[in-house]
């Protein structure tokens, strides 16, 4: 990638509210030879000592494939310690660590979401960080404004693995079957619809839908709104139209057949399952550290589009992709520390990560692995560099409760596709319900 490249993904690390700090190499000559940060006290773990660690995460087959090499790697520069990994897809991810949660059995690194972030943070469940900053954890090249992606007030509980954005990924010689070749850069909604109306003649779905609490979020966001207010005790738009504006048009797709039907989608239970993977479905919305997976399992070139205008810039948003962080009830904290070191900061560990999990946030990192990308990783350089120049300030964390809002969403987005509500009486019951946990907060 080109000087330009380079300097957008750096203001990348100066400017954003999304991002995290970082870390050294482990061996002092390679971190010196790639220009990866170093401190004094960073990576210090006691050598002489035995320890094992678990490590939870969520993802897909390529993401645990590097993942595990990652630890093998670190486990070969540290015999004296052994990590036990655990992983599932998304959603029975967390399914098993809200009972782990509650007794005090959390692995001692956790992958952690920001909509998850408040809930396990507020509860005690979470280490603050901040006591192993430039110790165990070196954030020499990291902004202080990258490191606070993860506060909660003025605790650290989740440290960013990478910045992120929502958009369109697609497989071109199917949409090239609609009579498209690709969507305009500026494409509005009428025209996603028009597109996704094409595809039921083509023999194919347009899309599998939207995750609702990260893509009503962005419609809101286009109009001014949001989805929480600034407090995280309500809703934070007035207007239920907005909400049946967004869902109505969706759940007509479904019942045209433009998109699958819940019982369809239930199926997918990860990447190999994907209908876009399967030459089924022209594309999939989804975050931006996501186009890689998905395009080493579809084995096929495959591209990105844009958001839909209008207002995209108010809409689209940065936000670190996911964190590691560090369980309260863990007794090797410094030890945990020293892998999240490792894995945000080791030149060689990102060559096998390779974005996966957010455009790299420590500047070192991404100038050391750019020469090693691919392009589709160029892809997600590019878009996410494109994106800080056409984007707004995210909001807030996720407030407490949001877990519970994001099951709402989804069995009313069921229900809704399946005619079994329509969107008016949905947009009531989401603003009773929702509000009714949130009111929790205050």
């Amino acid at each position: 990638m080109g000087k330009k490249l380079s300097a957008a993904i750096a203001l990348i690390l100066a400017t954003t509210l999304t991002a995290c700090g970082g870390g050294n190499n482990n061996n002092a000559n390679q971190a010196a030879n790639a220009g990866a940060s170093t401190s004094a006290n960073a990576g210090k773990t006691d050598a002489g000592k035995n320890i094992t660690l678990r490590i939870a995460w969520w993802g897909s087959q390529p993401r645990h494939d590097y993942t595990l090499e990652v630890i093998k790697m670190y486990e070969a520069a540290h015999p004296n310690v052994k990590i036990e990994s655990e992983y599932a897809n998304f959603d029975d991810y967390w399914k098993k660590l809200a009972p782990e949660a509650a007794a005090s059995e959390l692995p001692d690194i956790v992958q952690m979401d920001i909509s998850y972030l408040s809930q396990y943070g507020s509860k005690g469940q979470l280490a603050d960080l901040t006591p192993y900053l430039n110790k165990q954890i070196d954030t020499t090249d990291i902004s202080e404004n990258a490191i606070s992606g993860g506060k909660l007030g003025d605790k650290l509980y989740g440290f960013n693995l990478g910045v992120n954005t929502v958009n369109f990924q697609y497989d071109p010689a199917l949409l090239k079957k609609l009579g498209v070749d690709k969507p305009a850069d500026d494409w509005t909604w009428d025209d996603y619809f028009a597109l996704a109306s094409k595809a039921k003649e083509a023999g194919l779905y347009f899309d599998n839908g939207f995750r609702p609490e990260v893509f009503f979020g962005y419609y809101l966001r286009t109009k001014g709104q949001h989805l929480y207010n600034a407090e995280g005790n309500a809703l934070g738009y007035e207007d239920d139209q907005l909400f049946v504006d967004f869902f109505k048009p969706l759940a007509q797709l479904v019942k045209d057949g433009d998109t699958p039907p819940p019982d369809v989608k239930a199926q997918i239970k990860g990447l190999e399952d994907d209908l876009m993977v399967k030459g089924q479905q022209v594309g999939i919305w989804q975050w931006t550290n996501q186009f890689v997976g998905i395009q080493q399992v579809a084995n096929r070139p495959l591209e990105m589009a844009n958001m839909p205008n209008p207002d995209r810039v108010k809409g689209l948003y940065l936000k670190p992709s996911m964190y590691f962080s560090i369980a309260q009830n863990s007794k090797q904290k410094e030890a945990a520390a020293d892998f999240i070191n490792f894995f945000v900061n080791d030149v060689e560990a990102n060559k096998l990560i390779k974005g996966d999990r957010g455009v790299p946030v420590n500047s070192k990192v991404i100038e050391a692995i750019k020469p090693t990308l691919e392009p589709a990783q160029q892809q997600v350089f590019d878009y996410v560099a494109w994106a800080q120049d056409n984007s707004s300030q995210m909001d807030p964390p996720d407030p407490i409760g949001a877990a519970e809002i994001i099951t709402l969403f989804s069995s009313l987005a069921e229900q809704m596709d399946f005619q079994q509500i329509t969107p008016e009486d949905a947009a009531k019951q989401f603003r009773e319900e929702a509000n009714a946990i949130l009111a929790k907060n205050k």
